[in-house]
């Protein structure tokens, strides 16, 4: 794909990208795909699909009461527990602003340990990386926002993402619709969107304006980009996945660069069908 090539113009000292159809066939790649990069929240739909392992697996239930008082691994995953963006105090009575938190993060990866006997990092390998054979992919930390990775093992992330393999497909589904519909909120980077929304660890696009997707992207779209430079999105309707990876932190280069970066990807993949 010629549109992925264009990463080579973006001021950073290294990048990586690769697109993924729905049936999991590699459309392009450019760049250097064993690279591991460091991937800042890129990491959080990584440790949410571990929680949802885990969720499937009986281990933890959605509902049940996790973080603050009034709160539930669903309000954690998807950022409505009222916790504070990286400290552990609440802010907000659960359920009532949409509230980006690292800390929620952290919390439901204490959860999972405490649930399962499993130190996190070592669950979410288990439960995600190993199935998946993301061999280059670790956590050394924060669920929030602590993992490496390559391009090469999230496409393969990216298709699980299109079409589940590791989760029942109505769990994925549920992921992607949004949790707790109309709350706005700061989308880090972007400022104040209204609506915010959500699924389970994962952003939904909808109608949001700035945004860190193209124009052409469908309400549909839904992902997450990382301070490090990172970005993964998924559109249903082009049928496809996209993950970039560079390792510069997120700024004005990103602003400018990200939107019409993914614009020419669905051009070009719509071309082609």
């Amino acid at each position: 794909m010629q549109s992925l090539r264009t990463i080579e113009n973006w001021p950073v000292p290294t990048a990586a990208a690769a697109v993924v159809r729905a049936d999991g066939s590699l459309a392009g790649s450019h760049g250097p795909l064993d690279h591991r990069f460091a991937l800042a929240s890129v990491t959080k739909p990584l440790a949410a699909y571990a929680a949802l392992v885990a969720y499937e697996e009986g281990a933890i239930e959605l509902d049940e009461p996790a973080g603050p008082e009034g709160s539930t691994v669903r309000h954690l995953l998807a950022h409505t527990s009222g916790l504070a963006f990286d400290e552990h105090r609440a802010m907000a009575a659960p359920g009532t602003r949409r509230l980006y938190s690292n800390a929620g993060f952290e919390v439901l990866g204490d959860h999972i340990t405490k649930a399962t006997g499993i130190a996190f990092a070592h669950y979410v390998h288990q439960a995600v990386f190993e199935p998946l054979g993301m061999a280059s992919t670790t956590l050394d930390g924060s669920p929030a926002k602590d993992g490496v990775s390559t391009v090469c093992d999230l496409v393969r992330f990216a298709a699980e993402l299109q079409a589940p393999r590791l989760l029942d497909a109505r769990t994925v589904v549920e992921a992607t619709s949004v949790v707790h519909p109309g709350l706005k909120g700061v989308l880090p980077g972007y400022g104040i969107q209204s609506p915010n929304d959500w699924g389970l660890g994962l952003e939904i696009r909808d109608g949001k304006s700035p945004h860190w997707t193209g124009a052409a992207s469908s309400p549909r779209t839904f992902g997450h980009f990382g301070q490090a430079g990172t970005f993964l999105w998924v559109d249903p309707d082009a049928g496809a996945a996209c993950v970039a990876l560079a390792d510069r932190a997120f700024g004005p280069w990103a602003v400018e660069a990200w939107p019409p970066f993914t614009d020419a990807v669905l051009a070009e993949l719509a071309a082609a069908r």
